[in-house]
């Protein structure tokens, strides 16, 4: 009985642990590096790294949140969201994503990725 126990907790649990977060929260002037770096230095896990797709960044907090694009360290794009917006940015597979927050607070941004379509 223990063993039957201890497998279903485990075939609950698993599934969860092996999703990526898609949820950040981010402090007041705090950046955080979504996508483009590579495994282990991003915060959220793109399905489709390597090629080209969309992101899509919605704020789920009551402040403004600023989308960055850059490409080797060179800002390409900046993009506000505003509190409780959807933005779909393109994002092609030699650049990165971050998240930014101003000063005015605490920042929440739930973000996904879909495969762009040719």
């Amino acid at each position: 009985m223990k063993y039957l126990l201890l497998i279903l907790c485990l075939s609950l649990t698993i599934p969860a642990l092996a999703q990526a977060q898609d949820e950040f929260e981010l402090k007041p002037s705090q950046s955080m590096l979504m996508t483009g770096k590579g495994p282990g230095q991003d915060g959220a896990i793109n399905p489709f790294a390597g090629q080209d797709c969309y992101a899509i960044v919605e704020n789920m907090g009551k402040i403004e949140v600023s989308i960055r694009i850059q490409k080797k360290g060179k800002i390409l794009q900046t993009i506000s969201v505003t509190a409780g917006a959807t933005k779909r940015v393109k994002l092609l597979k030699d650049q990165e994503l971050y998240l930014d927050a101003s000063d005015g607070g605490m920042v929440q941004a739930k973000v996904n990725f879909e495969k762009l379509e040719e």
